[in-house]
């Protein structure tokens, strides 16, 4: 797994396109949040222009949005392709460059699904295109991190110390389960519903709200004429509540996490430190959730959420592969 030969420049290069990723990555959740994603009907032109000659004084409102997104997103394809071909060329572990190439496929499968999800309309499209974007962000991350030799430093690390099977199946299964979230965030994002549940902690001031239609009925009536114009279903409720129900177990499981590897490791050894930040992550992670609700959905929290649900996902992949390594 070690590297065998030092290319900064590379390594500065991989950097450099996980952090565009990232900045992508929240210039999507505005468009999502300020539900943008159809402001420029068309595609791959935008209003019938080339997308990179479209005139400077349109871009306005929800179109500055849309057509940003696709410019940096544009920009992001043009930095993976170089980073695969930089790693064909300098790179001699062959793993690392076929996760390169994997970036490369994912990245034109991703503006693919971003085009789709506006000729098509549909919104299923919108949902495997924002968890494919979070996925992409860690993949490339992945490759700055074991490109530089960062990677190789923790792993190493790891390698003197004795992981014991819970604490291996409670980090995997924490990842896998901050995953999950991130694929109900996106399905909630992409309902075009509003927030179906207005409330937190409590759910239209129940533990449980109400799902029947006689309710729906009522709920509906008393959202015509505010901003949030579609009609809600017990779908909708259902999702939101499952939603909490996950972040909830989330926030047990990895503190049941930080806790096994503060006993097992010690209080300042790597993974009991690397445990408590993935906790503090995911208690901001909620405080957020929260805050988007309180906050009628604000666009800027909402982004702040999703960008936080990346830096989750990020990390449990993180530990996931250090803790994967570390039992070859």
């Amino acid at each position: 797994m070690t590297r065998s030969a030092c290319h900064p420049w590379l390594d500065r290069f991989a950097w450099l396109t996980a952090g565009v990723t990232f900045l992508l990555l929240g210039l999507g959740g505005l468009v999502t949040s300020h539900e943008a994603g159809l402001a420029v009907p068309d595609w791959p032109t935008t209003y019938g222009y080339n997308m990179f000659l479209f005139p400077v004084h349109f871009w306005r409102y929800n179109i500055l949005y849309e057509h940003t997104h696709r410019l940096l997103a544009s920009f992001v394809g043009l930095l993976t392709t170089i980073l695969a071909v930089w790693l064909w060329l300098r790179e001699p572990r062959s793993w690392l460059r076929w996760l390169g190439t994997g970036a490369f496929f994912a990245i034109l499968l991703q503006g693919v699904l971003g085009g789709l999800r506006v000729i098509l309309l549909k919104d299923a499209i919108g949902i495997f295109h924002a968890t494919l974007a979070q996925s992409f962000f860690v993949l490339v991350t992945l490759i700055a991190l074991f490109s530089s030799g960062k990677a190789d430093k923790f792993t190493n690390s790891l390698r003197t110390t004795h992981i014991s099977n819970r604490l291996f199946w409670l980090t995997i299964s924490s990842a896998s389960l901050v995953l999950i979230q991130l694929i109900l965030g996106a399905t909630m994002r992409h309902q075009h519903a509003g927030i179906a549940v207005p409330d937190f902690p409590l759910a239209y001031g129940k533990a449980w709200p109400p799902m029947d239609a006689a309710f729906l009925l009522k709920a509906n009536s008393q959202r015509l004429g505010t901003e949030q114009l579609n009609p809600i279903t017990a779908c909708q409720i259902g999702l939101q509540m499952a939603h909490r129900l996950v972040a909830l177990s989330l926030l047990l499981l990895v503190g049941c996490l930080a806790w096994k590897a503060r006993r097992e490791q010690g209080a300042g050894s790597l993974p009991a430190k690397l445990a408590a930040a993935w906790l503090w992550l995911n208690c901001l992670q909620a405080v957020l959730g929260a805050a988007t609700i309180w906050s009628n959905k604000a666009a800027d929290v909402a982004t702040a959420h999703v960008l936080c649900g990346a830096l989750s996902l990020l990390a449990g992949t993180i530990f996931s592969v250090g803790l994967i390594i570390h039992r070859q």
